[in-house]
């Protein structure tokens, strides 16, 4: 496996395994790689000749300084990590590598069609800004035939499938299935960052979402989304920052059940903020 550190580098190797006729997977990561990102990567390795993984902490998608601060590094453990699951190749730059001086001082635009306005993108401000900015970079110079990311980011999968059509960007996206703990907590580079007994609370979040599931059709979305958030903030230390009952494509709140439905939830425990979702797809209402 051959770690790149240097746009340059990496254009040469594309440009390399192009004329080879090589086709090329992509799996683009903050690091602190876990189980669910191993999937992700066999899934690549699987079906491509060349497995590409990005490694880089991108300072344009945290709104809070301190968070960027505290996220998880650590490019030998992530290293061997993907050696042993067949990757090829790992590009790991610095960010002047990647942006210019005005690039971190000027927000990236784009039109996002409205799906930034929900969720994250309304409790995070400039986040999705920030995501659409570093991969369309990365998919400039990857230049993959397919990409892989996980579900658990549900609105973010949304607006990379967007930004794709919107900017013609020749690539498949696929999507992922979360990948949960044995007990039920959605794998997340942000769990090494709980200490053990919030990790039992964390549980709850996934533990609350299945046993939704039960209460769909009798309970309207908003009394369902209530319960919901009563329920998780009565574990302590444990604070829901939105749960959003919406229509998979447009991201909109849905007043009434439909075939295409999914729950979407953010959850402070302690200081480390946790993401997960969960499908309504299967009512027949």
């Amino acid at each position: 496996m051959k770690i790149i550190r240097l746009k340059t580098e990496l254009e040469a190797e594309i440009e390399s395994l192009k004329s080879e006729n090589k086709t090329i997977g992509f799996v683009p990561t903050m690091g602190a790689l876990h189980d669910g990102h191993k999937t992700l990567v066999e899934r690549c390795v699987a079906e491509n000749d060349i497995c590409i993984v990005s490694i880089f902490v991108n300072p344009t998608q945290f709104n809070n300084a301190a968070d960027l601060e505290k996220y998880p590094r650590d490019l030998y453990r992530d290293s061997e990590f993907l050696e042993n699951v067949g990757c090829q190749y790992v590009f790991a730059p610095n960010p002047d590598e990647i942006y210019e001086a005005d690039e971190l001082k000027n927000q990236f635009e784009f039109d996002f069609g409205g799906l930034d306005k929900v969720m994250e993108g309304k409790f995070r401000p400039g986040h999705f800004n920030g995501v659409v900015q570093i991969v369309s970079k990365l998919f400039k110079l990857v230049q993959p035939d397919k990409a892989y990311f996980g579900e658990k980011d549900f609105q973010q999968l949304s607006i990379i499938h967007h930004m794709v059509n919107s900017l013609k960007i020749n690539v498949e996206i696929i999507d992922c299935p979360i990948v949960r703990e044995q007990n039920g907590l959605a794998m997340s580079s942000r769990n090494e960052r709980l200490t053990e007994d919030q990790r039992k609370k964390a549980v709850e979040i996934s533990k609350v979402l299945f046993e939704s599931r039960n209460f769909a059709g009798q309970l309207s979305p908003k009394e369902l989304t209530n319960w919901v958030i009563e329920k998780i903030n009565a574990v302590s230390e444990l604070n829901v920052e939105y749960y959003e009952i919406v229509n998979t494509k447009t991201l909109q709140p849905i007043n009434s059940w439909s075939e295409h439905t999914v729950g979407c939830i953010a959850v402070f425990c302690g200081e480390v903020r946790l993401i997960d979702n969960i499908r309504y797809n299967s009512l027949n209402n």
